[in-house]
């Protein structure tokens, strides 16, 4: 039976993007993500089958949330045993973004994905790193007041990742607006989860 490694994510806009990529560079032997891999994940789910992915799809149907407006705040790292293991850039204000996680959670967690345990950190990786790569101290001083103008999320995607040729690739597999619920809406959401299958992304 086929599977599907599936995550939930945030895309931001190209002019967003142009400065992320434009700080891509000072570290030796990083892998510096590619325009398609940025993004903010808000859930990472991990290889589930045809039929679960299926019910995934419809259950995000579900989503009710406003647009975001964010901005990028800075830069830091994620270590593994010790060492430097990626960096990433921050993304504010950390509340709604943390408030949407949750309710990705929430309509995950009524077709059995588990909750999420870790904390909920919002950034946008920009290059993984190993055992020679070289020192990041340099990046992190001088992009630390890295920064964008505000922009905005208005829509949340579900993504499949692929391995190739030189890492993963995601295809963006539905897409769901960022929008408030309405009375009727929100009652159906909260009395059972959504059944059909939503359009998927062009």
């Amino acid at each position: 039976m086929s599977t599907h490694r599936l995550f939930v994510a945030l895309r931001p806009p190209r002019p967003v993007r142009e400065i992320l990529r434009a700080a891509m560079h000072g570290i030796s032997g990083a892998r510096w993500q590619d325009d398609d891999q940025i993004h903010l994940t808000l859930r990472f789910i991990g290889e589930v089958d045809h039929h679960r992915a299926e019910d995934i799809a419809a259950a995000l149907g579900g989503l009710y949330a406003p647009p975001i407006t964010a901005r990028i705040a800075g830069v830091s790292l994620f270590e593994h045993h010790g060492r430097p293991h990626m960096v990433w850039a921050g993304v504010e204000p950390a509340e709604p973004l943390g408030a949407l996680h949750h309710k990705v959670d929430q309509l995950l967690a009524r077709v059995g994905v588990s909750p999420e345990k870790r904390a909920f950190i919002p950034h946008i990786t920009l290059a993984r790193l190993n055992r020679g790569s070289g020192p990041v101290a340099p990046f992190l001083a001088q992009n630390s007041d890295l920064t964008s103008p505000p922009f905005s999320f208005g829509h949340v995607t579900l993504y499949e990742s692929e391995m190739g040729h030189g890492g993963s690739r995601y295809r963006p597999v539905t897409r769901y607006p960022l929008k408030e619920a309405t009375s009727a809406a929100a009652t159906a959401l909260t009395s059972s989860h959504v059944a059909a299958k939503p359009s998927s992304a062009p």
